[in-house]
């Protein structure tokens, strides 16, 4: 196994020219060229992960130094078991035991192709399945039994679900815990709908690093199709999070991101 080193993401062997989801038009190849990094060798150079609890029920894991693109991991856990949300491109046998302690993990799920990280290898060490977006199995660099793919909607334990909404992916998603946020709800997003620096507005991109947007009509989907679902918190992928009020959040970003696409706001520039 080896991971991109741009977007941790992990490939087997015979490994492509070229990483197709950073040779996409949403993400990049540096100027040098690819690489490939292999996690063995990362471990044995001292990588290692990070894991805070930042509510009950909801721990972060985070690879320090950073791998990839260095997404925060986010660990769910309900009366039934626990999700692995977005998980890094650096799995350990010690951070694997430590989620284990708080029950079984009923799957690893990642919110779009950015996020696979090691998905396969959390997999196997956590003995979960791997929940894949039908519509982005094409993105998968690895392959096994442990691959479930599903679409549209899937309900997890009571109180934990995950919805395809597409969007920066056609197969992006989000999870949906009830139970966090003391019982008003969190919305786990990724890029899906991505909480801003200001913790107050959200974006809504098919890339953000090459600040390419999405569609009027396409944003109104993903917002009334999040619309239906209770929350109060949303939570992104690099510790960036609006802590109260992101239904409201979420329907004025929605209209404020609609209204300069349409040119509602084109006197002002």
């Amino acid at each position: 196994m080896w991971i991109c080193a741009t977007c941790a993401v992990e490939y087997d062997e015979p490994l492509p020219e070229t990483c197709p989801i950073c040779a996409d038009e949403r993400q990049w190849v540096p100027e040098a060229g690819q690489s490939w990094l292999s996690p063995a060798e990362l471990g044995a150079h001292g990588q290692r992960l990070e894991v805070r609890e930042v509510e009950p029920g909801r721990r972060t894991v985070t690879a320090e130094p950073r791998v990839g693109i260095g997404q925060v991991a986010q660990v769910v856990t309900t009366p039934t078991g626990s999700l692995l949300w977005d998980p890094p491109g650096y799995a350990d046998e010690a951070t694997a035991e430590r989620i284990r302690e708080h029950g079984p993990v009923l799957a690893v799920a990642a919110s779009h192709p950015h996020m696979f990280g090691v998905q396969l290898e959390w997999g196997r060490m956590l003995d979960a399945p791997v929940l894949v977006a039908e519509a982005d199995r094409e993105w998968l660099g690895r392959t096994g039994p442990r691959i479930r793919t599903w679409s549209g909607d899937l309900t997890l334990a009571d109180g934990l679900e995950l919805h395809q909404v597409g969007g920066h992916f056609a197969g992006s998603a989000v999870a949906l815990w009830a139970a966090g946020a003391a019982g008003r709800g969190v919305l786990l997003t990724g890029d899906t709908v991505f909480p801003n620096p200001d913790r107050q507005s959200l974006g809504f991109l098919r890339s953000y690093p090459n600040k390419i947007p999405l569609s009027a009509a396409v944003v109104e989907r993903i917002a009334a199709r999040l619309g239906g679902l209770r929350f109060d918190r949303i939570v992104g992928n690099f510790g960036n999070e609006i802590a109260t009020g992101g239904a409201d959040a979420l329907r004025a970003s929605a209209a404020r991101h609609v209204a300069w696409v349409r040119g509602d706001f084109d006197h002002l520039t």
